[in-house]
């Protein structure tokens, strides 16, 4: 099929070849008139080279960065669903196996003072962290539950192919995906060797991690773009202890 296609569009090509030069001997036959032929032709020529930069450099650059803008904008509509069906309540949780959850609450009391340059420092802070996760301090049969009743929902995002145009929010999915399969292979969480905790403690620690970085980013991009939704995030700020969607 590809070389029947490939064969069609090389037949195509010598037609359009044929044509142009069917007409221009109709011009020489007519108006007996070669040189005025290759003026136009080698003009033509010319603009050739200016109409490549317009059309393919130019235009071509315009519609790539339309097409992104309207790409990333519906990846974040697909985002905002993750963090309100899955995200945010995980963060919930994760926040409970942290044993320092006082320490990065304070750099995530987010409102609407917050400059690009504020969401900057605190991303880099977020980055350079070491989440420091005791298995033992969350609710882990809680989470467990949360997640194993989540797959489904998961797995539609990671079927998304649009997704695979943002790395770091397919990396997250991958990661939670992890703890979700690592702890539906479990029939219980209870008396578990400390071997495995310590492993199950790692997978959380991964994913809590990235999944702070994108709730960030994606808080930023409601405070940009979507001022209504931004007040309701903020509300319910997972790091704001006693946070509630009521407006005081």
């Amino acid at each position: 099929m590809k070389t029947n296609g490939t064969y069609r569009r090389i037949l195509f090509g010598l037609l359009l070849v044929l044509l142009s030069v069917f007409f221009y001997a109709v011009h020489f036959v007519v108006f007996r008139d070669a040189h005025h032929i290759f003026i136009y032709l080698v003009g033509d020529i010319a603009f050739v080279f200016i109409e490549v930069l317009l059309v393919t450099v130019i235009i071509h650059q315009l519609l790539s960065e339309r097409e992104k803008r309207a790409m990333l904008k519906k990846l974040n509509m697909v985002i905002g669903a993750f963090f309100s069906e899955v995200g945010t309540p995980l963060l919930n949780y994760f926040r409970g196996f942290e044993t320092d959850s006082e320490t990065i609450s304070k750099h995530l009391v987010i409102d609407d003072g917050w400059s690009p340059e504020h969401f900057d420092r605190v991303e880099s802070f977020l980055k350079n962290r070491d989440y420091n996760v005791d298995i033992n301090n969350g609710d882990l049969e809680g989470m467990r539950s949360f997640v194993i009743d989540k797959r489904q929902f998961l797995l539609r995002f990671l079927e998304n192919p649009n997704l695979l145009e943002h790395e770091e929010f397919t990396e997250l999915l991958w990661a939670v995906f992890h703890l979700a399969e690592e702890l539906s292979h479990r029939r219980t969480v209870k008396g578990l060797p400390d071997t495995d905790y310590k492993h199950l403690a790692g997978d959380i620690k991964r994913a809590y991690g990235l999944l702070i970085r994108e709730w960030l980013s994606y808080m930023e991009h409601l405070k940009n773009s979507y001022p209504y939704l931004f007040s309701l995030a903020v509300r319910i700020n997972p790091f704001v202890p006693g946070a509630s969607a009521e407006v005081k």
